[in-house]
C-alpha cells in the first residue's frame, strides 16, 4: 500500500477539522434548515483555508528545521564517502534513512578502528620483543665485561662472529658429556613430563674433539627438543659407530618442522615460529652456533624433521 505524502496528509487533516468545526457550530445555531446549510458551508470554508494555512505554516518552520538538518547530514556522509542515499518518502523518512545510513557508517568505521588498534598492538609486541632479546644479551656481555672480562683476552672477543674459532682438541668419552647435559636439563624436561634418554649400557664413546664447545653443541641440541617439543614427550640421544667417526643423534617426538624451513634452519637470527621463540626466549643463534663449531670440527650437522612426527639432529665426531 502507498503512503500518503506529507502534504495530502495535512489536506486530510484539515478538511478534517473543518468539518468537525462546521457541524460544532450549524449544532448550536436555531435557524431553519436553507440557512443552516448556508452557514454551514461559509464556516466549513473559513475553517478549512484557515486550518490549511494554520498546518502548512507549521509545516513549513518545521520542516525547514529538518532539511537544514538532513542537508547537513547529506553533506558530512558525502564528504565521508562518495553519494548519498536518497529515499523516496517524505522529509521524515529522508532523515531517518540518513541518520540510519550515518549510524551504520560510524559502527563500521569503529569496528574497523578496532581491528587497527589489535594490529597496532600486535605490532608493538612484535617489536618489543624482537628488540628485548638482543638488548638483554647486550646488556649481558656488557655487564660480563664490566665485571673484569674485559681484561680476560679469552672472553673478551667473539670468536664465533670474527670466524677465528679456536678448536682445542682431547681425547673425551661423548656418553659422560652426554650424560651431565641430560642432568643439568632435567628439571625443565621433567617440568613439561619430557623423558631425556640414552643408551641402558652407559658404555663409554671416545672422541677426540673440543669438550667444552662439543657440551656447547649437546647443549643447544638439547634445550631445544625441550623447548619445543611436545608435553610428555622423549627426547633420546643416541650414538653410532660410522667407521672413524662417531654420529650423535638427538631425536624428539614433537611437532617437526616443515620442509620449507630446514635449508634455513642453520642460519643466524632464523626461527621457524617468531612468536613461539619470543614466547619462549632466545637470540635464534643456538643452531647458528652448533654448525659453526662443528665445522670448526671440519665435522657437519644434518637434521631430518616431520611434522606432526618429530625432529632428528646428527652430527659426527672424530672417534678418539
Amino acid at each position: 500500500m502507498k503512503k500518503l505524502s506529507l502534504r495530502t496528509l495535512l489536506i486530510v487533516v484539515a478538511v478534517f477539522v473543518a468539518l468537525i468545526t462546521s457541524l460544532i457550530t450549524i449544532a448550536f445555531c436555531e435557524v431553519d434548515n436553507k440557512i443552516m446549510w448556508r452557514i454551514f458551508l461559509l464556516v466549513f470554508c473559513l475553517s478549512l483555508v484557515s486550518s490549511i494555512f494554520f498546518l502548512f505554516f507549521i509545516h513549513f518552520i518545521v520542516f525547514k528545521k529538518i532539511n537544514n538538518l538532513l542537508d547537513k547530514v547529506k553533506d558530512f556522509r558525502s564528504s565521508e564517502k562518495s553519494g548519498a542515499i536518497y529515499n523516496e518518502g517524505n522529509e521524515l523518512d529522508k532523515l531517518d534513512s540518513e541518520i540510519q545510513a550515518w549510524a551504520n557508517d560510524r559502527k563500521e568505521e569503529i569496528e574497523r578502528l578496532k581491528k587497527l588498534e589489535v594490529y597496532r598492538k600486535e605490532f608493538l609486541g612484535n617489536v618489543s620483543h624482537e628488540l628485548k632479546t638482543p638488548i638483554f644479551n647486550i646488556q649481558g656481555y656488557v655487564l660480563t665485561l664490566l665485571d673484569g672480562g674485559l681484561e680476560d683476552e679469552t672472553i673478551n672477543r667473539s670468536q664465533l662472529e670474527t670466524g677465528e674459532l679456536q678448536i682445542e682438541p682431547e681425547k673425551f668419552d661423548i656418553v659422560a658429556l652426554t650424560k651431565d647435559v641430560c642432568e643439568a636439563q632435567e628439571m625443565k624436561a621433567t617440568a613439561k613430563g619430557i623423558m631425556l634418554s640414552m643408551p641402558g649400557d652407559g658404555k663409554p664413546v671416545y672422541v677426540y674433539a673440543d669438550r667444552f664447545r662439543i657440551r656447547q653443541v649437546l647443549v643447544n641440541l638439547i634445550v631445544n627438543s625441550v623447548k619445543y617439543g611436545k608435553e610428555y614427550g622423549e627426547t633420546k640421544i643416541r650414538f653410532y659407530d660410522a667407521g672413524e667417526k662417531v654420529s650423535i643423534e638427538v631425536a624428539d617426538n614433537g611437532l617437526g618442522i616443515s620442509k620449507e624451513h630446514l635449508p634455513r634452519l642453520f642460519e643466524r637470527f632464523y626461527r621457524v615460529d617468531k612468536s613461539r621463540s619470543r614466547e619462549m626466549g632466545g637470540t635464534g643463534l643456538g643452531l647458528a652456533i652448533v654448525k659453526h663449531i662443528l665445522e670448526g670440527h671440519n665435522q657437519t650437522i644434518n637434521v631430518m624433521s616431520t611434522e606432526g612426527v618429530g625432529t632428528v639432529f646428527s652430527f659426527t665426531l672424530k672417534k678418539g
